[in-house]
Protein backbone atom coordinates (compact mmCIF):
# COMPACT_ATOMS: atom_id res chain seq x y z
CA UNK A 1 0.00 0.00 0.00
CA UNK A 2 1.01 3.40 -0.85
CA UNK A 3 1.13 5.90 1.89
CA UNK A 4 -0.94 9.21 1.41
CA UNK A 5 0.58 12.12 2.77
CA UNK A 6 -2.31 15.18 2.66
CA UNK A 7 -0.14 17.96 3.90
CA UNK A 8 2.25 17.47 1.14
CA UNK A 9 -1.15 17.11 -1.32
CA UNK A 10 -1.83 20.66 -0.27
CA UNK A 11 1.67 22.32 -0.64
CA UNK A 12 1.59 20.45 -4.23
CA UNK A 13 -1.45 21.81 -5.25
CA UNK A 14 -0.64 25.65 -3.69
CA UNK A 15 2.49 25.76 -5.61
CA UNK A 16 0.60 24.41 -8.99
CA UNK A 17 -1.98 27.17 -8.38
CA UNK A 18 0.30 29.93 -7.89
CA UNK A 19 2.19 28.92 -10.98
CA UNK A 20 -0.56 28.49 -12.77
CA UNK A 21 -1.89 31.91 -11.94
CA UNK A 22 1.52 33.49 -13.07
CA UNK A 23 1.09 32.06 -16.21
CA UNK A 24 -1.74 33.80 -16.75
CA UNK A 25 0.20 37.17 -16.65
CA UNK A 26 2.99 35.75 -18.87
CA UNK A 27 0.86 33.71 -21.84
CA UNK A 28 -0.59 37.41 -22.41
CA UNK A 29 3.04 38.86 -23.17
CA UNK A 30 3.64 35.43 -25.50
CA UNK A 31 0.57 36.36 -27.19
CA UNK A 32 1.21 39.51 -27.31
CA UNK A 33 3.69 38.85 -29.31
CA UNK A 34 1.73 37.80 -32.66
CA UNK A 35 0.10 34.30 -31.83
CA UNK A 36 -3.47 33.38 -32.09
CA UNK A 37 -4.72 31.77 -28.96
CA UNK A 38 -4.92 28.30 -31.14
CA UNK A 39 -0.93 28.52 -32.02
CA UNK A 40 -0.26 29.75 -28.99
CA UNK A 41 -2.03 26.32 -27.50
CA UNK A 42 -0.48 24.38 -29.89
CA UNK A 43 3.26 25.82 -28.68
CA UNK A 44 2.17 25.30 -25.22
CA UNK A 45 0.57 21.54 -25.36
CA UNK A 46 3.70 20.53 -28.12
CA UNK A 47 6.81 21.92 -25.82
CA UNK A 48 5.24 20.23 -23.01
CA UNK A 49 5.00 17.11 -24.42
CA UNK A 50 8.59 17.34 -25.79
CA UNK A 51 9.47 18.56 -22.31
CA UNK A 52 7.98 15.35 -20.45
CA UNK A 53 9.66 12.88 -23.02
CA UNK A 54 12.94 14.37 -22.27
CA UNK A 55 12.80 14.00 -18.84
CA UNK A 56 11.15 10.75 -19.20
CA UNK A 57 14.19 9.39 -21.65
CA UNK A 58 16.64 10.51 -19.04
CA UNK A 59 15.44 9.97 -15.58
CA UNK A 60 12.46 7.53 -15.79
CA UNK A 61 12.08 5.73 -19.22
CA UNK A 62 9.55 3.18 -17.51
CA UNK A 63 7.48 6.33 -18.40
CA UNK A 64 7.38 6.19 -21.92
CA UNK A 65 6.05 2.44 -21.84
CA UNK A 66 2.81 3.32 -23.80
CA UNK A 67 -0.30 2.12 -21.15
CA UNK A 68 -2.34 -0.46 -22.46
CA UNK A 69 -6.17 -1.39 -22.33
CA UNK A 70 -7.93 0.28 -19.98
CA UNK A 71 -5.71 2.89 -18.69
CA UNK A 72 -4.80 3.64 -22.37
CA UNK A 73 -8.78 4.22 -23.02
CA UNK A 74 -8.31 6.82 -19.31
CA UNK A 75 -5.22 8.18 -20.90
CA UNK A 76 -6.47 9.24 -24.31
CA UNK A 77 -9.98 11.16 -22.14
CA UNK A 78 -7.51 12.55 -20.29
CA UNK A 79 -5.52 13.74 -23.53
CA UNK A 80 -8.47 15.07 -25.41
CA UNK A 81 -11.01 16.22 -22.63
CA UNK A 82 -8.78 17.39 -19.80
CA UNK A 83 -5.34 19.16 -21.71
CA UNK A 84 -6.87 19.57 -25.10
CA UNK A 85 -10.67 20.43 -24.95
CA UNK A 86 -9.88 22.59 -21.78
CA UNK A 87 -7.70 24.35 -23.26
CA UNK A 88 -9.59 25.10 -26.22
CA UNK A 89 -12.86 25.73 -24.79
CA UNK A 90 -11.52 28.19 -22.46
CA UNK A 91 -9.59 30.14 -24.76
CA UNK A 92 -13.04 30.48 -26.86
CA UNK A 93 -14.81 31.70 -23.66
CA UNK A 94 -12.21 34.52 -22.44
CA UNK A 95 -12.55 35.66 -26.24
CA UNK A 96 -16.64 35.99 -26.15
CA UNK A 97 -17.37 36.82 -22.37
CA UNK A 98 -15.83 39.25 -19.58
CA UNK A 99 -12.75 37.00 -18.04
CA UNK A 100 -14.77 37.27 -14.67
CA UNK A 101 -17.63 35.34 -16.38
CA UNK A 102 -15.35 33.14 -17.96
CA UNK A 103 -13.34 32.24 -14.96
CA UNK A 104 -16.77 31.63 -13.03
CA UNK A 105 -18.08 29.19 -15.43
CA UNK A 106 -14.91 27.46 -15.50
CA UNK A 107 -14.72 27.47 -11.68
CA UNK A 108 -17.96 25.54 -12.00
CA UNK A 109 -15.82 22.48 -11.98
CA UNK A 110 -15.34 21.48 -8.71
CA UNK A 111 -19.30 22.05 -8.01
CA UNK A 112 -19.46 19.33 -10.43
CA UNK A 113 -17.08 16.71 -9.32
CA UNK A 114 -18.85 16.79 -5.94
CA UNK A 115 -21.88 16.09 -7.62
CA UNK A 116 -20.17 13.31 -9.37
CA UNK A 117 -18.68 11.45 -6.30
CA UNK A 118 -21.66 11.92 -4.53
CA UNK A 119 -24.36 10.56 -7.33
CA UNK A 120 -22.39 8.80 -9.57
CA UNK A 121 -19.80 7.33 -7.63
CA UNK A 122 -22.08 7.19 -4.53
CA UNK A 123 -19.10 8.45 -2.12
CA UNK A 124 -20.24 10.12 1.15
CA UNK A 125 -19.76 13.98 0.92
CA UNK A 126 -19.93 15.89 4.39
CA UNK A 127 -22.08 18.97 4.23
CA UNK A 128 -19.61 21.28 4.86
CA UNK A 129 -18.18 20.61 1.46
CA UNK A 130 -21.37 21.91 -0.34
CA UNK A 131 -20.83 25.04 1.65
CA UNK A 132 -17.56 24.80 1.06
CA UNK A 133 -17.93 25.05 -2.64
CA UNK A 134 -20.80 27.17 -2.45
CA UNK A 135 -18.53 30.01 -0.85
CA UNK A 136 -15.93 29.20 -3.08
CA UNK A 137 -17.77 29.83 -6.24
CA UNK A 138 -19.59 32.72 -4.40
CA UNK A 139 -16.20 34.63 -3.77
CA UNK A 140 -14.89 33.70 -6.98
CA UNK A 141 -17.86 35.53 -8.54
CA UNK A 142 -17.12 38.85 -6.72
CA UNK A 143 -13.35 38.66 -7.41
CA UNK A 144 -14.18 38.78 -11.15
CA UNK A 145 -16.98 41.16 -10.49
CA UNK A 146 -19.56 39.26 -12.77
CA UNK A 147 -22.03 42.02 -12.35
CA UNK A 148 -19.74 43.67 -14.76
CA UNK A 149 -20.31 41.88 -17.46
CA UNK A 150 -23.78 40.71 -17.49
CA UNK A 151 -23.94 39.99 -21.28
CA UNK A 152 -25.39 36.81 -23.18
CA UNK A 153 -23.45 35.15 -25.69
CA UNK A 154 -24.89 32.23 -26.15
CA UNK A 155 -21.31 30.25 -27.91
CA UNK A 156 -19.14 32.02 -24.73
CA UNK A 157 -21.80 30.76 -22.46
CA UNK A 158 -21.46 27.02 -24.20
CA UNK A 159 -18.10 27.11 -24.51
CA UNK A 160 -17.46 27.93 -20.28
CA UNK A 161 -19.97 25.57 -19.05
CA UNK A 162 -17.82 22.83 -21.70
CA UNK A 163 -15.09 24.30 -20.30
CA UNK A 164 -15.78 22.98 -16.70
CA UNK A 165 -16.78 20.18 -17.60
CA UNK A 166 -13.67 19.62 -19.41
CA UNK A 167 -11.76 20.54 -16.10
CA UNK A 168 -13.56 18.67 -13.55
CA UNK A 169 -13.06 15.68 -16.24
CA UNK A 170 -9.30 16.27 -15.74
CA UNK A 171 -9.20 15.54 -12.00
CA UNK A 172 -12.09 12.95 -12.01
CA UNK A 173 -9.67 11.05 -14.91
CA UNK A 174 -6.24 11.65 -13.71
CA UNK A 175 -7.40 11.04 -9.84
CA UNK A 176 -8.37 7.30 -11.12
CA UNK A 177 -5.29 6.97 -13.22
CA UNK A 178 -3.08 8.29 -10.63
CA UNK A 179 -4.29 5.68 -8.13
CA UNK A 180 -2.54 2.74 -10.17
CA UNK A 181 -0.07 4.50 -12.49
CA UNK A 182 3.07 6.70 -12.47
CA UNK A 183 2.20 10.37 -12.55
CA UNK A 184 4.61 11.16 -14.83
CA UNK A 185 3.60 8.14 -17.11
CA UNK A 186 0.05 8.94 -16.70
CA UNK A 187 0.62 12.97 -17.70
CA UNK A 188 3.34 12.59 -20.32
CA UNK A 189 1.23 10.05 -22.24
CA UNK A 190 -1.88 12.55 -21.93
CA UNK A 191 0.29 15.44 -23.41
CA UNK A 192 1.41 13.11 -26.17
CA UNK A 193 -2.50 12.76 -26.84
CA UNK A 194 -3.00 16.55 -26.70
CA UNK A 195 -0.22 16.94 -28.98
CA UNK A 196 -1.56 14.83 -31.95
CA UNK A 197 -4.82 16.81 -31.62
CA UNK A 198 -3.87 20.20 -31.29
CA UNK A 199 -1.32 19.66 -34.08
CA UNK A 200 -4.68 18.67 -35.91
CA UNK A 201 -6.18 21.57 -35.56
CA UNK A 202 -3.71 24.03 -35.64
CA UNK A 203 -0.53 22.42 -37.07
CA UNK A 204 2.53 23.70 -35.57
CA UNK A 205 4.73 24.58 -39.03
CA UNK A 206 1.75 26.92 -39.17
CA UNK A 207 3.31 29.27 -36.37
CA UNK A 208 3.97 32.44 -37.24
CA UNK A 209 8.03 33.92 -37.27
CA UNK A 210 8.69 35.49 -34.00
CA UNK A 211 10.92 37.98 -34.73
CA UNK A 212 12.74 40.91 -32.15
CA UNK A 213 11.94 41.22 -28.71
CA UNK A 214 8.28 41.81 -27.07
CA UNK A 215 7.25 43.78 -24.70
CA UNK A 216 6.48 42.52 -21.03
CA UNK A 217 3.44 45.15 -20.95
CA UNK A 218 1.79 47.03 -17.96
CA UNK A 219 4.18 47.92 -15.33
CA UNK A 220 7.26 46.32 -17.40
CA UNK A 221 6.26 47.82 -20.49
CA UNK A 222 9.66 49.39 -20.40
CA UNK A 223 11.35 46.27 -20.56
CA UNK A 224 11.22 43.41 -23.45
CA UNK A 225 12.41 39.81 -23.86
CA UNK A 226 13.01 37.31 -26.61
CA UNK A 227 9.26 35.61 -27.44
CA UNK A 228 10.83 32.51 -27.47
CA UNK A 229 12.10 32.98 -23.89
CA UNK A 230 8.71 33.90 -22.88
CA UNK A 231 7.11 31.08 -24.24
CA UNK A 232 9.69 28.69 -22.94
CA UNK A 233 9.02 29.83 -19.45
CA UNK A 234 5.36 29.34 -20.18
CA UNK A 235 6.00 25.67 -21.33
CA UNK A 236 7.83 24.57 -18.38
CA UNK A 237 6.73 26.72 -15.47
CA UNK A 238 3.10 27.14 -16.46
CA UNK A 239 2.75 24.20 -18.00
CA UNK A 240 4.97 21.02 -17.30
CA UNK A 241 5.79 21.68 -13.57
CA UNK A 242 2.32 22.48 -12.43
CA UNK A 243 0.64 19.78 -14.36
CA UNK A 244 2.76 17.48 -13.07
CA UNK A 245 2.39 18.78 -9.51
CA UNK A 246 -2.03 18.65 -9.58
CA UNK A 247 -1.40 14.78 -11.17
CA UNK A 248 0.84 13.90 -7.74
CA UNK A 249 -1.33 15.66 -5.52
CA UNK A 250 -4.31 13.69 -6.40
CA UNK A 251 -2.66 10.90 -4.76
CA UNK A 252 -2.53 12.44 -1.52
CA UNK A 253 -5.74 14.45 -1.88
CA UNK A 254 -9.50 13.60 -3.40
CA UNK A 255 -10.46 15.29 -6.59
CA UNK A 256 -13.20 17.01 -4.50
CA UNK A 257 -10.53 18.61 -2.23
CA UNK A 258 -8.06 19.50 -4.66
CA UNK A 259 -10.40 21.22 -7.40
CA UNK A 260 -11.48 23.92 -4.17
CA UNK A 261 -8.02 24.16 -3.54
CA UNK A 262 -7.32 25.34 -7.19
CA UNK A 263 -9.28 27.88 -6.90
CA UNK A 264 -6.46 29.98 -5.71
CA UNK A 265 -5.48 30.24 -9.18
CA UNK A 266 -8.14 32.66 -10.38
CA UNK A 267 -7.74 35.08 -7.62
CA UNK A 268 -3.68 34.72 -7.83
CA UNK A 269 -4.79 35.55 -11.20
CA UNK A 270 -6.82 38.94 -10.56
CA UNK A 271 -3.85 40.16 -7.93
CA UNK A 272 -1.17 39.80 -10.89
CA UNK A 273 -3.54 41.94 -13.00
CA UNK A 274 -3.73 44.27 -10.66
CA UNK A 275 0.49 44.12 -9.39
CA UNK A 276 1.46 43.55 -13.31
CA UNK A 277 -1.34 45.02 -15.77
CA UNK A 278 -2.36 47.99 -13.48
CA UNK A 279 -5.83 46.30 -13.42
CA UNK A 280 -8.11 47.65 -10.61
CA UNK A 281 -8.40 45.16 -7.40
CA UNK A 282 -11.04 46.70 -5.36
CA UNK A 283 -11.90 45.87 -1.58
CA UNK A 284 -14.62 43.83 -2.40
CA UNK A 285 -13.02 41.20 -4.83
CA UNK A 286 -10.24 41.39 -1.29
CA UNK A 287 -13.84 40.07 0.46
CA UNK A 288 -14.09 37.95 -2.42
CA UNK A 289 -10.67 36.39 -2.53
CA UNK A 290 -11.00 35.78 1.46
CA UNK A 291 -14.52 33.99 0.61
CA UNK A 292 -12.43 31.58 -1.56
CA UNK A 293 -9.70 31.28 0.93
CA UNK A 294 -12.75 30.29 3.63
CA UNK A 295 -14.19 27.74 1.05
CA UNK A 296 -11.00 26.03 0.95
CA UNK A 297 -10.02 25.71 4.11
CA UNK A 298 -13.74 24.58 4.86
CA UNK A 299 -12.83 21.85 2.04
CA UNK A 300 -10.25 20.62 3.97
CA UNK A 301 -12.36 18.85 6.49
CA UNK A 302 -14.98 18.12 4.36
CA UNK A 303 -14.39 14.62 3.02
CA UNK A 304 -12.47 11.57 5.21
CA UNK A 305 -9.22 11.10 3.61
CA UNK A 306 -7.83 7.62 3.34
CA UNK A 307 -3.81 7.44 4.68
CA UNK A 308 -3.54 4.54 1.92
CA UNK A 309 -3.70 4.07 -1.80
CA UNK A 310 -5.33 1.03 -3.05
CA UNK A 311 -2.81 -1.65 -4.44
CA UNK A 312 -3.51 -1.74 -8.72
Amino acid sequence: MNARNPRLGYVLVVVAAVLFGLNGGVSRVAMGSGLSPESFTTLRITGAMIVFVAYAACFRRSALRRPRGTALLLVIALGLVGVTSLQLTYNVAINRLPLGIALLLEYLAPVLVVLWVRFVRKEPVRGRMWLAVGLAVVGLAIVGRVWNGLTFDGLGVVMGLLAAVSFASYFLLAEHNVGFDDPLRVILWAFVVATVAMNLIEPIWTTPALDGDTSMLGRLDGLSANPWLIIGAVVVLGTVVPFFLELVALQHLPATIVTVVAMLEPVLANVIGWAWFRESLTPVQVLGALAVLGGIILAQTSRKIETTLPQP
